[in-house]
């Protein structure tokens, strides 16, 4: 088969199977309560939609692929990361305060600087500029500036940086900094793992990757029941099957719209995640340019945080549908405008092996796909949530995918000698003084510590009235 009927083929398979909507814009979509409605009682989840985008918050984090497969062939093991593939936050505090000193306040270096939106109190990323509509941000990663959701979601790990140097300062500590520093990237490794991967792997799989072990003379150590799956000794790497693949089941949990916060654009009016069909509106949530308050999250509509009557809004399923928003990428046609369609292409040039190889190889019984299904490691790892028994379905991800994902988060932990698993093998957030310093930023229902901890950290709005509070400066 030929390169142009290979694109063809799945260009064909991408649009008439991985589609939840065939035929429908995704401004059509948002403006249609009874197809939007009947959308998210079949591919909604019980995942709070905020964990879509810490999600990709995290990917930035990991991964840097500096030369696109889809471009030129690219050899697999020698995919270049720009910044370390650890979880130490350098898309937030980037290459430092010496050699990026434009993320930080010239007034209080300790601190990252933050800008304002236009005509308002409420908080944005700092940018090159407060009227161009298409103002960069000045931040560690770019991609986290790309919609406005992830873009709040950077903005809420600065302010609760900021939060901790104050805390810090307080405390007497003589470098505030670091000790905010290490105390912010602790608390996000514990999020990531107990949090997020807890929500969206199984969880046999999860408990076997990391356990805190007794070594039998006292002490206690951290193991990885994955490690033959993925480990690193000298220099961490990205595995292809992980990159490439396994951790793109997050492209499934996109929704094609969000309400967003009550005071500035109300309760029941949905703006799309971005509408590239032509007829571009101006307020969808699309990024790289300076926040709208119509566009300010109010976080209970997000994640679980006191939430009240329909909220927070659900991610969608891990399945084999995506939003149509995905297949919308860029204003105009043809083939690359459609994620699904990017994705099977970027597995083939980098050989990806199937699914069904994959499984056979750890002794998994394959899934039996269907005549017209791709037996792609992506759509694999997506059809293998999908077809999880019971009220299971779609909810997190099966066997292979989970033990994908957690070998190499596990890897990545257990491998970096900074990570709290190494320097305090023991600890937890409740141990940590900054964090419990009198300004508890626990969940307030069960007393864990979540993504919402970063929120209520940062002090950005959890609810329409500290938008409108903070849209005053009151």
């Amino acid at each position: 088969m030929s390169d142009h009927d290979l694109d063809r083929f799945l260009l064909d398979f991408a649009n008439q199977h991985m589609i939840e909507a065939p035929g429908k814009t995704p401004g059509e979509i948002a403006n249609d309560p009874a197809l939007r409605d009947d959308l998210e009682a079949e591919f909604g989840s019980r995942l709070p939609a905020g964990y879509t985008y810490f999600g990709q918050f995290v990917d930035h984090d990991v991964t840097f692929d500096t030369a696109s497969s889809l471009v030129r062939r690219n050899d697999p093991h020698g995919i270049l990361n720009f910044r370390t593939p650890r979880l130490d936050l350098d898309n937030v505090y980037g290459r430092g305060r010496d050699d990026q000193p434009y993320l930080y306040d010239m007034d209080d270096r300790d601190k990252f600087l933050i800008g304002k939106v236009k005509g308002t109190e409420l908080r944005d990323l700092p940018r090159n500029s407060t009227e161009h509509p298409e103002a960069r941000a000045l931040i560690g990663d770019m991609r986290n500036d790309e919609n406005s959701i992830v873009c709040q979601l950077q903005l809420a790990f600065l302010l609760a940086h900021n939060r901790l140097v104050e805390r810090a300062r307080r405390a007497g500590i003589g470098d505030a900094f670091e000790a905010a520093r290490q105390t912010l990237r602790w608390l996000y490794q514990w999020i990531v793992w107990n949090d997020f991967l807890a929500r969206v792997t199984t969880d046999s799989v999860w408990n076997t990757a990391l356990q805190l072990v007794e070594t039998g003379d006292g002490r206690k150590r951290w193991v990885s029941g994955l490690s033959d799956v993925f480990d690193w000794k000298h220099q961490p790497f990205m595995p292809v099957e992980f990159s490439v693949a396994a951790y793109r089941f997050g492209h499934s949990l996109v929704r094609n719209s969000y309400q967003t916060n009550n005071p500035h654009r109300g309760f029941g009016n949905f703006a799309p995640i971005f509408d590239n069909t032509g007829a571009t509106n101006p307020d969808d949530l699309r990024g790289f340019r300076p926040l709208l308050k119509e566009n300010y999250v109010q976080w209970d509509w997000f994640l679980d945080m006191d939430s009240q009557g329909p909220f927070p809004q659900r991610a969608r399923k891990i399945d084999t549908k995506l939003a149509n928003a995905l297949a919308f990428l860029h204003e105009g046609g043809g083939a690359m405008n459609v994620l699904a369609f990017r994705n099977l292409r970027r597995g083939l040039s980098f050989d990806l092996p199937s699914g069904t190889d994959v499984a056979r190889k750890w002794c998994l019984t394959p899934l039996q796909l269907c005549q017209n299904e791709i037996d792609a490691l992506w759509f694999y790892i997506l059809r293998e949530a999908e077809g999880l028994e019971g009220d299971k379905a779609g909810q997190h991800l099966g066997t292979l995918g989970s033990v994908i994902v957690c070998s190499v988060f596990g890897g990545l932990l257990l491998g970096d000698p900074n990570s709290f698993h190494n320097q305090a093998p023991c600890w937890t957030p409740d141990d940590d003084a900054l964090l419990i310093s009198g300004e508890d930023n626990r969940d307030s229902d069960d007393g864990a510590w979540e993504l919402s901890s970063i929120i209520r950290l940062s002090g950005l709005p959890v609810n329409g009235s500290d938008v409108e509070q903070q849209t005053n400066g009151s």
